[in-house]
């Protein structure tokens, strides 16, 4: 005399429904019937379900058990596989809790990725910090590096870059144009510094057509007309002065 369903899942330590589950995906063989027509199951369908629930409670998918087969065969390769996908997964907790550490002591924004986290130590306007979190989107390992180290730098000028934040939507052309000229010769002592920071965005994940694309939309979205128009002037003014020596 065999077990009923109810039984069996007891046994097994699950429940009805997954019981039921097994058999609708094929994992667990339907049993005979006993002649009032309830299910009888044996040994066979216990030790399948014993699998079935070990597997499971290792990491295995459902899809990944029926590939194993029905049999009770030692999956030493299968378990091997799982293996390093659970410590890869552990790898990657790890580094999650190492960064919620970090985000807690320092009170890091969560929008800005770690290597930029030197950016909520920097008095930045909000404006400036969203635009920090998209630099950190579209930058590469390097680029981050290059561009945290640049937020981080003891030369860059704060106050310059508040007369920039707070410039008027109106300013006249002598004030973009001498704005522009001060951000030129700043930019050029931090790229003396370290010139990576003229290849920022070299190694864009996208590309640099997309990161171009990517930080002049963002530009458009948060500098008002004149500001984008000191950008701009700023360039000019440091691209001349860095290829002419």
């Amino acid at each position: 005399m065999g077990w009923s369903t109810r039984e069996l899942a007891e046994l097994a330590g699950t429940s009805l429904r997954s019981v039921r589950h097994y058999h609708d995906v094929g994992l667990l063989p339907e049993p005979e019937r006993r002649s009032n027509g309830y299910k009888q199951y044996g040994v066979a369908h216990l030790v399948r379900l014993l699998r079935i629930k070990r597997l499971s409670d290792l990491g295995f998918s459902l899809p990944q058990i029926a590939e194993l087969g029905e049999g009770d065969e030692h999956p030493a390769e299968a378990l091997r596989a799982l293996d390093d996908d659970l410590a890869g997964q552990i790898r990657r907790l790890e580094q999650l809790r190492a960064e919620l550490a970090e985000i807690l002591e320092r009170s890091v924004p969560t929008d800005l990725p770690p290597d930029l986290a030197v950016a909520s130590e920097v008095t930045l306007t909000e404006t400036d910090r969203q635009f920090v979190a998209v630099m950190g989107r579209t930058l590469g390992e390097d680029g981050r590096e290059t561009y945290a180290a640049l937020l981080g730098d003891d030369d860059a000028d704060m106050a310059l870059s508040m007369e920039f934040h707070d410039l008027a939507e109106d300013a006249d052309d002598d004030v973009r144009d001498a704005l522009a000229v001060r951000m030129a010769d700043q930019v050029l002592v931090l790229a003396r510094k370290d010139p990576r920071i003229v290849r920022l965005g070299e190694d864009s994940p996208g590309g640099v057509p997309r990161y171009v694309r990517t930080m002049n939309r963002a530009m458009e979205d948060l500098y008002n007309p004149a500001q984008l128009d000191v950008i701009r002037r700023m360039r000019r003014a440091f691209q001349a002065r860095w290829t002419g020596g």
